[in-house]
This record gives C-alpha cells, sequence and structure tokens, in this order.
C-alpha cells in the first residue's frame, strides 16, 4: 500500500540517494535541492518520502507559494527502479489529498517542464489543466475542485 512519510534524519539519506532515468534529470531538482528549499521555506513546504508498504519508492512535496497565495505540488519523483508500477498516480493522490484535507483550497498549482509529456499526461489523469501560463521555464497547470 503506497503511503507517506515526513521527511526525517532517520530516512533522509535513502532519500538522497532516490535517482530518475538519465533521460528526466533535465525535468526534475535533485532531492538535495528540493530539501534545502524545504529548509528554507520551512512554515510551507511539505516533503514526504513515498512508501509503498516500508520501501522507499519516490519523494514528494507539496508547498504554499508565498507570492501568488496558492498551494502547489512542488516536487516530485519516483526512483528509476520503481517507475511504471502505478506508485506515481497514487502517491500525486495522496499529496494532493495531504493538501486538500490541511488547507481545504478551491484549487492546487504546479509547474511542469516543456517536454516531460509523461508528468504531464499525470498530471491531466487527475484532473489538473494547463493555464497556458508560463513561468521560471515551466508550464503552469492548476487543479480546481
Amino acid at each position: 500500500m503506497v503511503n507517506l512519510r515526513p521527511v526525517t534524519k532517520e530516512n533522509l539519506d535513502e532519500i538522497l540517494e532516490l535517482q530518475v532515468n538519465e533521460d528526466q534529470q533535465s525535468f526534475v531538482s535533485p532531492n538535495a535541492e528540493s530539501l534545502a528549499q524545504a529548509y528554507v521555506y520551512s512554515e510551507t513546504a511539505w516533503p514526504f518520502g513515498v512508501y509503498e508498504d516500508d520501501m522507499l519508492v519516490g519523494f514528494i512535496m507539496m508547498g504554499y507559494y508565498e507570492a501568488k497565495h496558492y498551494y502547489t505540488l512542488w516536487k516530485f519523483m519516483i526512483d528509476q527502479r520503481y517507475q511504471h508500477k502505478g506508485y506515481g498516480r497514487q502517491a500525486l493522490r495522496l499529496g494532493l489529498e495531504f493538501i486538500k484535507e490541511k488547507f481545504g483550497p478551491d484549487e492546487i498549482y504546479t509547474g511542469v517542464a516543456p517536454g516531460n509529456l509523461v508528468a504531464k499526461g499525470l498530471y491531466e489523469s487527475v484532473g489538473f489543466a494547463d493555464t497556458g501560463f508560463r513561468e521560471f521555464g515551466m508550464e503552469e497547470m492548476c487543479l480546481k475542485y
């Protein structure tokens, strides 16, 4: 069963070792960078390890984008060894549920790198739609409730 667990000193090293496929590396920030951002934005960033039972398979980070006053799927990756097994969709739904249950927003945003058709398709499959806005080299998508 897929579940999310907060990043702690017990799972930090294992999360830092997670890797995407080589052809995906330009689409995803290294987890070390994501965790540095989570540290700096600790009041508005919620990083989690993605687990299948007790096996770490990925990383997801939700956040609140203060400049725009909205909640985001900020970072998301499934390790190359565990892709194409359905973990991504399950983890994505759990991350979105976390934000919805904790804060109750009407919409959640994310960004996807141009050309990252797999991620874009995954986000669309759970209800995200392209807003047409581009910022920092990313295509903005929004999920409305």
